[in-house]
């Protein structure tokens, strides 16, 4: 079919023009009144708002919680990558090379976690860290290792790190299909070849399989570093609410609690500043060490 040049332009409008109107809507509105607001000291609930300049700026350089949260934000960013990447590649090998029956199963046991709510798991694994009904202390109790045992959600140096199995285990089944989908597209005639060669499965790994999805390890790493650093505060909300003493708090949550629990809304407007800056600089750099040439056989 010929269309005029006007014809494609409304073609092209009818499809561009709403996305374009939610994306103002909904990213560009709230970023832009986000940081607005971070130039004033407004409860949110009030329609006065006093203009304090740079204050909350000062303010965010001088709270020592702040770089506490930085911490906690990037040790979860940290753990999830390595424990995310390793589980979900291991399963995602496993059960497309190793030829398993049960295959299409393990596919929907895995990724079940990920079509729960963020608040049914952190109460769930609240249950299950329970200190005197929970699993964990229960089944260490079982196996004797009751020197083991422990308020883990109520310990200080305890309850940032028992975040991270909850974090892991919900997102392993997203990412491990992901890579599912790399490894399938690969042409089995480059395993038959390193065969041939003399390559062993686990150099068929490193030298065929690993460069081959690299285009997916590296979207998986980025989702799970910006989905960490602008959501982790719901499974922190949801099982210490920043407790105990702060150890657990990480941007978002603080950030919540400054601005809906403190009603110090320009406040938490600036820490929302800090997250956008942080996640775009977090992204950038790891853009930049992650990049390679495309591999193709």
């Amino acid at each position: 079919m010929v269309q005029s040049k006007r014809q494609r332009n409304l073609f092209l409008a009818f499809c561009l023009v709403p996305t374009f109107i939610l994306f103002a809507v909904f990213t560009l509105y709230p970023l832009f009144n986000g940081l607005y607001y971070s130039f004033f000291k407004w409860s949110g609930a009030s329609s006065l708002a006093e203009f304090v300049g740079f204050e909350n700026y000062r303010r965010l350089f001088s709270d020592e919680i702040i770089p506490s949260t930085i911490w906690h934000d990037y040790f979860l960013v940290i753990t999830k990558v390595i424990g995310i990447m390793i589980l979900s590649t291991f399963f995602a090998v496993a059960l497309t090379q190793m030829k398993i029956k049960e295959a299409p199963f393990y596919r929907i046991v895995f990724f079940f976690p990920n079509i729960m709510s963020v608040v049914v798991i952190g109460i769930l694994w609240m249950f299950i860290y329970n200190p005197s009904l929970g699993l964990v202390n229960s089944g260490l109790e079982l196996i004797g290792l009751e020197s083991w045992t422990r308020p883990w959600l109520g310990s200080e140096d305890w309850a940032l790190p028992s975040l991270v199995l909850p974090s892991v285990w919900a997102g392993i089944g997203l990412f491990m299909l992901m890579l599912m989908g790399g490894i399938s597209n690969i042409s089995k005639s480059y395993y038959e070849a390193a065969e041939i060669d003399g390559a062993t499965e686990w150099q068929q790994f490193w030298k065929v399989t690993l460069p081959l999805i690299w285009p997916q390890i590296k979207i998986s790493i980025l989702y799970i570093i910006i989905t960490t650093l602008n959501g982790s505060f719901i499974i922190v909300q949801v099982m210490t609410k920043g407790g105990p003493n702060n150890s657990t708090h990480v941007m978002g949550s603080y950030l919540y609690e400054q601005a809906f629990v403190k009603y110090n809304f320009g406040y938490g407007a600036t820490i929302g500043v800090m997250i956008l800056i942080l996640s775009l600089v977090t992204v950038l750099i790891m853009q930049f060490l992650m990049r390679r040439e495309k591999v193709e056989y």
